[in-house]
């Protein structure tokens, strides 16, 4: 079994409720934590019936802040974050005096 395969161990979620919306219910396909100083960042790739999506959330002390990537854009935000990590590279840091 590959392992964007396996369904959440807390099972499919439901959204929706009093507002009228209907249910829309989310699985998650894999899930992995990355702990950066004081920031913990969550990324989080799930489905439901409207497509993939990659939820990435940054946990700093309780505070939760989070963007959401349609599927059909991970590759574009994967060539951005590349191109980011080229120019971090190639550039020196400044050093404050």
């Amino acid at each position: 079994m590959i392992s964007n395969e396996r369904p959440s161990p807390y099972g499919p979620r439901e959204y929706g409720g009093p507002s009228g919306k209907p249910n829309i219910v989310e699985e998650t396909l894999q899930t992995e934590k990355v702990q950066i100083e004081r920031k913990t960042f969550i990324f989080t790739l799930r489905e439901n019936p409207r497509g993939r999506f990659l939820r990435i959330t940054e946990d700093v002390n309780g505070r939760r802040d989070a963007i959401i990537v349609p599927a059909t854009g991970l590759e574009d935000f994967k060539k951005v974050i590349e191109e980011m990590l080229k120019t971090s590279d190639a550039t020196p840091p400044k050093v404050a005096s």
